[in-house]
């Protein structure tokens, strides 16, 4: 398993900082040891690749639709399908989010 952050300036402007700025901030403040990617945007016209992925209908499915703020937790399972979005509200270490990871690590990957 692998926990991977994605900082983005879309909701209040909390990301001004370069990328650096925020790794520093994310690893001093929070302790944050997962790796940390380049600020990207999560919403609008310039919506990264990935959150298109993870957002939209065709390849999001029933976890489809725009973020609504920061901290929008997501879990892809080893074969890419992602298989449960969580809000901002809810805490990594909610029971919920553990559970489906979980689960997610007992299951085999598909054979292609």
């Amino acid at each position: 398993m692998v926990v991977v952050g994605f900082p983005a300036n879309d909701f209040g402007h909390q990301e001004p900082g370069t990328n650096e700025e925020i790794k520093t901030f994310c690893t001093s403040k929070y302790d944050v040891t997962f790796p940390m990617m380049g600020k990207v945007a999560v919403v609008g016209d310039e919506k990264a690749p990935l959150y298109k992925y993870l957002t939209e209908k065709p390849t999001a499915g029933d976890f489809a639709g725009e973020i609504g703020w920061n901290f929008t937790k997501f879990l892809v399972d080893r074969n890419g399908n992602l298989i449960a979005r969580w809000a901002s509200q809810t805490k990594p270490e909610d029971k919920q989010v553990s559970d489906e990871i979980e689960k997610a690590l007992a299951a085999k990957a598909e054979k292609k």
